[in-house]
């Protein structure tokens, strides 16, 4: 590593640390020519598998898409964007483990649906409002049903 300010390539790792998503480490470098301190950071580069839409178009896969679709759905709800930046980060860690080439835009769409699921029912009603398309307010209405029936058998699960 050459350091930024006198161009050596003397230098030596005085501290590293791994990040918290452990996707990268930061290291504290020293020039031993010039004395002066100064930062790197490493970054795992990941092949993110192309995004197959449901008409047949693939498009590489975009990290943005998806929290732009979590920032909506969670809207004026109380949810920090590190949970849906940590949610993205979780999908996309299941997409490179499964050395797929090629995923399906539903299997994305289904993989945010069971997390907002679990963190907040309202963003999940809006996400699934649009991602699934209700043709009526009847499909709306059996979903928000499901949700409500999960909630009381969780509920009686609880009292038992």
């Amino acid at each position: 590593m050459k350091c930024p300010f006198c161009k050596s390539s003397n230098t030596r790792v005085i501290d590293s640390r791994v990040s918290k998503n452990e996707l990268s480490i930061r290291r504290r470098r020293e020039c031993l020519s010039c004395k002066k301190r100064f930062t790197t950071f490493e970054i795992v580069e990941f092949e993110l598998p192309t995004v197959v839409k449901k008409d047949g178009r693939r498009e590489p896969y975009d990290r943005q898409k998806i929290l732009g679709g979590l920032k909506k759905a969670c809207e004026k709800r109380p949810i920090p964007t590190t949970t849906l930046e940590e949610i993205v980060t979780e999908i996309e860690r299941m997409l490179i483990e499964s050395g797929d080439r090629e995923v399906s835009s539903s299997l994305i769409g289904e993989l945010v649906m069971e997390r907002l699921k679990n963190l907040d029912k309202i963003a999940y009603i809006r996400f699934a409002s649009v991602y699934r398309s209700f043709g009526d307010i009847e499909e709306l209405l059996n979903e928000v049903k499901g949700i409500l029936k999960g909630r009381k058998t969780l509920k009686r699960q609880r009292d038992e």
